[in-house]
């Protein structure tokens, strides 16, 4: 596990530099049952909450040395990130070539500094969505919070402010509206894994329901 961190750390240090491409996982690029589209369908709870930039804020916290809260501000001082994925919904649509500009889970991960015992990830938004990741799913090259798309912000309809892009697995594993991450020492379900469906989501195996 140790090894494939630091792959993933160095293969992000050298996007950051503009001397990564990115390594698509499957010569059949589409995941199993999903067709290819050329819009951004939207696909959310039916609440899409509108966050002044004024009012908005992170809260990271959890089993890490550092807790903190930050202002849109602050997150927008960070180190910035940009990588093109590809999306994968599970309503079986997929995109090519996104390109996603926002602040890497590297980046918040040296931030906070994720204890020993950290192993989760636990995602809370605006709208009351949540759900959960392994951390070492976060702890990827392509895994960000993202406040644009195609050079421009991203709209309250895409999830805007902030979301998170988790792009090998399916999309609700990336929460919209972000307003809180947790890091913790076990699983917790979220909204749609606690409704059946998968708690793995991985596209490239039609991994969908639990």
């Amino acid at each position: 596990m140790k090894e494939q961190y630091i792959a993933a750390k160095e293969r992000w240090a050298r996007k950051m530099a503009g001397k990564e491409k990115r390594v698509v996982r499957s010569e059949d690029r589409l995941p199993p049952g999903q067709r290819e589209v050329h819009n951004f369908p939207v696909l959310d709870l039916g609440i899409r909450p509108e966050i002044p930039l004024d009012k908005w804020e992170l809260k990271i916290g959890g089993k890490v040395e550092n807790p903190v809260t930050l202002n849109w501000e602050q997150f927008m001082a960070l180190p910035q990130f940009k990588d093109v994925s590809d999306f994968h919904c599970v309503t079986t649509w997929s995109q090519f070539d996104m390109e996603f500009e926002g602040v890497a889970f590297f980046t918040i991960a040296d931030l906070v500094k994720p204890k020993p015992e950290a192993t989760h990830v636990y995602f809370k938004s605006y709208d009351g969505y949540s759900t959960n990741n392994p951390l070492d799913v976060c702890m990827d090259d392509d895994v960000m919070i993202a406040h644009s798309w195609n050079g421009k912000p991203l709209t309250r309809e895409h999830g805007g402010p902030a979301r998170i892009i988790i792009p090998k697995r399916y999309a609700w594993k990336g929460a919209k509206f972000i307003r809180e991450i947790t890091f913790l020492d076990r699983d917790i379900l979220g909204f749609w894994e606690l409704r059946g469906y998968s708690n793995t989501a991985d596209p490239f195996k039609d991994d969908r329901f639990a």
